[in-house]
């Protein structure tokens, strides 16, 4: 069955090509695209217009310029925005508090037990993993329950996920350790050691009479603790200070510069960090915290010159937990025929926290067997302090790479959740989210927060609706602040770095990914393993930044070298592909098509030139051969037409030209390249720039003295306000920019047929006769015949 769809014409050119007279059918059906069935059940498209030049084609259908907008109506149009109304004021309040619009919608029937279950399940995951990873950062354990706690009730009011876990997280805690120890290093901290008598009264074995003695002795302490915690705080403040302006500026894309294999190269090396300090706490030794570059391999120089002195009660606690962990995760929770009958996760972690913390009280286990435990946990909130902000300048670097880190992780997650469920978070949002939250959390001793990924997916899997799991989490965390802190005193501080080495599994399985990483793209394998390696030998923060500026200089490499072809006609159609992947597509005879597919501007220009030269001819090594070629031709050709007879008086010079008898065979032949036209398709240029016209411009020219031809195709309207604003069409007429390529490689075989049917003239042969004495003067005239 054959369907033709038309409308009427109201284009100049169909008056140009058909007059202004009725047309007929058999005109209708000459002009407009037919999509008629095929036997076998394909569709053809069968279209009949005449070739179009841009100039040509723009006279018939009246293009416009692009939309273009100024400052001044970007500012106005802005302002018109902001009006005193009530549903402007709204908007504004759901767009600042995410949480009303949210709520607003909440169906309590449907999504209060989830969120419920939800919470209940990632409060159990935070008080084992909260206390680990404030070990992490240096600080006491009590502070990751603060980050926990507070972080999560602020990010209720201002995030835009609903299903990310805010608190600890591995990489964010261990660069927030790093960010501590160089801030001990700076010159603005100060340690203040304080030395005090100390009077203890012992009773002598030896004495009879239970006298007692005065013994006394000096004890010192120092203000470590709290500078760590004033510079974690200032971190904290500090990164949530850049993330504002981030926020405030619409920074949110610059998260984009972080590739996949970046992040996942740089969190594995980080994992190792993770790792190495935990290692120590496994084994019950003591080694040296170190920073900067090479860190890992001094520490574990002092882990293996320690392991003698290994604490075996410590080494084999640490090995039970890990495998009670191990197992039950793997073939308890994430076991696809058990994991589906369970209303919730087994809590491992805790199970395993609380074993260990009664485990040791009962036995004892400091002070018999020396293993290290958590130690007083205190009751209650901490009190709001103001961070030190004379300790900032001396943390911007670090806060800087952190603010960034934990700002890509978090909306990574968040935006592949948000994704699944069907809603979309607002970057610019979540920075200003995230701003307010370590800003606020900053004041009552929480440092720097992040979005959990293992949290996370076990929030979202349980049943979590919306961001109101985070306050039934937070107020199971309040009731162990408030009631059972000092019950994890006996909590051997092994437990925790089991805890934390077990949940780095999922970091190092990253490594699976490389075999696919490898076949999919080498530039990207390449990112993934520069960033790990930078993160494993210097640091995390110089690892980070390696990582961004070998994404960069890949970025940079692709966009100035970009893939070049040159393209052929797909026999019977009016389609062009690159000749090296479609073996049928053929070459237009005496015409190269050249595709270059990127933008021509100044990064690229070189590129550019080079590979058209390559793919065609250098023209000005074409333009030397040939004149060195006509060089020779010319002298050859003069000592061919000249042949003189001397006789005692007189000389006889005979030039002959072109008879019929006689013919000139140069012995050098003018290079011919076999290219009469050069099309360059356009259609991938996104713009060109001032550099990228001049180098076009010297192209045409340098073509253009040696007889070849340059069209362009598929200009873009912006391409071609640029060529002219800058008078490109001074060296290029426009009638040699087309609409497509089969338009201008059409155009070009009519020249070259037109060209050749006028070529054809006969030539007159001659010959000259010139009699001339011995001391060079005519005695005879020329004769022709």
């Amino acid at each position: 069955m054959n369907r033709r769809h038309f409308k009427k014409p109201r284009s100049k050119w169909i008056h140009h090509i058909f007059g202004k007279r009725k047309m007929s059918s058999e005109d209708v059906e000459s002009r407009e695209s037919l999509l008629d069935g095929q036997p076998n059940g394909h569709a053809k498209v069968v279209i009949e217009r005449p070739v179009f030049s841009q100039q040509k084609f723009d006279e018939g259908f009246s293009p416009g310029s692009r939309p273009q907008t100024t400052f001044r109506e970007s500012f106005l149009k802005s302002c018109r925005k902001c009006q005193c109304s009530k549903d402007c004021f709204l908007g504004f309040l759901y767009k600042i508090f995410p949480f009303i619009g949210i709520m607003k919608d909440y169906n309590i029937r449907t999504d209060l037990t989830g969120d419920i279950v939800s919470g209940l399940t990632v409060g159990i995951m935070h008080i084992p993993q909260g206390m680990a990873y404030g070990m992490l950062t240096t600080l006491d354990p009590v502070y990751g329950l603060y980050t926990s706690f507070f972080p999560v009730i602020i990010y209720f009011f201002f995030g835009t996920s609903r299903h990310i876990s805010i608190g600890t997280f591995a990489v964010a805690c261990l660069m927030m350790g790093s960010a501590i120890e160089k801030g001990l290093k700076s010159p603005n901290v100060h340690i203040i050691t304080t030395c005090v008598n100390v009077t203890s009264s012992v009773t002598p074995v030896s004495n009879l009479t239970n006298e007692t003695v005065q013994q006394f002795s000096l004890s010192c302490s120092d203000n470590t603790e709290s500078v760590k915690l004033q510079i974690a705080m200032a971190v904290t403040f500090m990164v949530g200070l850049i993330q504002l302006v981030m926020g405030l500026t619409r920074l949110g894309f610059v998260t984009t510069y972080l590739s996949d294999p970046l992040i996942s190269g740089f969190t594995t090396g980080a994992a190792c960090h993770v790792f190495t300090s935990q290692i120590k706490h496994v084994f019950g030794i003591s080694t040296d915290r170190y920073s900067g570059a090479f860190k890992l391999i001094y520490t574990y120089r002092d882990f293996f010159g320690n392991i003698p002195h290994t604490n075996a009660v410590t080494l084999i606690a640490s090995v039970v937990c890990m495998v009670m962990i191990y197992v039950v995760k793997e073939y308890i929770n994430n076991n696809p025929k058990i994991k589906p009958r369970l209303k919730m996760p087994v809590p491992i972690e805790l199970i395993a926290v609380v074993l260990g913390t009664v485990i040791a009280y009962f036995i004892n286990i400091e002070s018999k067997y020396g293993v290290k435990i958590v130690g007083d946990i205190p009751t209650g909130l901490p009190v709001p302090t103001v961070p030190n902000f004379s300790l900032m300048p001396d943390v911007l670097s670090d806060a800087f790479a952190l603010s960034i880190v934990v700002f890509a992780i978090s909306v990574s997650m968040g935006k592949i959740l948000a994704r699944k469920h069907g809603y979309e978070i607002d970057s610019n949002q979540e920075l200003f989210a995230y701003a307010i939250t370590n800003m606020g959390s900053s004041f009552f001793s929480s440092f720097a927060t992040s979005a959990s990924l293992s949290r996370s997916l076990i929030q979202e899997h349980v049943g979590g609706v919306t961001q109101l799991t985070g306050l039934v989490s937070s107020a199971l965390l309040l009731l162990v602040l408030l009631v059972l802190g000092p019950y994890f005193k006996t909590l051997p501080k092994c437990v925790l770095a089991a805890i934390i080495i077990v949940a780095l599994k999922g970091m190092f399985r990253q490594f699976l990914e490389l075999p696919k990483l490898w076949k999919l793209s080498k530039i990207d394998f390449l990112i993934w393993i520069l960033s790990f390696l930078a993160t494993v030998i210097l640091d995390v923060d110089l690892g980070l930044l390696f990582g961004v500026v070998v994404a960069i200089f890949t970025i940079v490499y692709r966009v100035q070298r970009p893939y070049v072809c040159v393209l052929g006609q797909m026999p019977g159609t009016d389609i062009y592909r690159d000749v090296s992947v479609y073996k049928e597509a053929v070459e237009i005879p005496r015409v190269k098509i050249f595709r270059f597919e990127n933008a021509i501007f100044f990064v690229s220009v070189e590129h550019f030139k080079n590979m058209l030269f390559k793919y065609t001819c250098n023209p000005r090594h074409v333009k030397q051969d040939i004149v060195e070629a006509e060089n020779k031709i010319r002298k050859e050709k003069a000592n061919f037409e000249k042949i003189t007879f001397q006789n005692a008086t007189n000389e006889v010079e005979l030039r002959v030209t072109n008879d019929d008898s006689t013919e000139f065979c140069p012995t050098v032949e003018v290079p011919d390249v076999g290219i009469d036209t050069i099309i360059l398709d356009c259609s991938t240029w996104s713009f060109i720039d001032s550099m990228g016209v001049k180098a076009l411009t010297s192209v045409v020219n340098d073509f253009r003295e040696i007889n070849i031809k340059i069209h362009l195709a598929f200009c873009k309207a912006g391409i071609r306000e640029m060529l002219e604003k800058t008078g490109f069409f001074s060296c290029l007429d426009r009638d040699n920019l087309f609409v497509s390529i089969h338009d201008a490689v059409l155009h070009t075989q009519h020249q070259i047929s037109s060209s050749e049917s006028d070529s054809d003239s006969p030539v007159d042969g001659s010959t000259e006769i010139v009699v001339r004495s011995v001391n060079g003067t005519t005695e005879s005239t020329d004769v022709k015949s």
